[in-house]
């Protein structure tokens, strides 16, 4: 994967199904990436089924994407327990 930087702000997006033709989603702005990449994979669930994704400047990131950004060796917290 390419360098990323975990300092640089970032949104999440998480849908939330109310049985209508378009999802709504919920949103949460964070100071930096490394926090929603935490989230996401610490208290979601299922953060590759669920259609997470991260924004972080001009890209976009999947839920598979903030799992892989999560298990590199360069992200920056301790993990609370250990990724599948």
């Amino acid at each position: 994967m390419m360098t990323f930087d975990y300092t640089a702000s970032a949104e999440l997006f998480v849908p939330k199904s109310k049985g209508g033709a378009r999802p709504r989603l919920s949103y949460g702005r964070f100071a930096t990436a490394a926090e929603p990449v935490c989230f996401a994979v610490e208290e979601l669930p299922a953060v590759r089924t669920l259609g997470v994704w991260m924004q972080v400047g001009e890209e976009r990131f999947n839920g598979d994407d903030i799992r892989r950004l999560y298990e590199s060796a360069s992200y920056p917290r301790r993990r609370l327990r250990k990724s599948r």
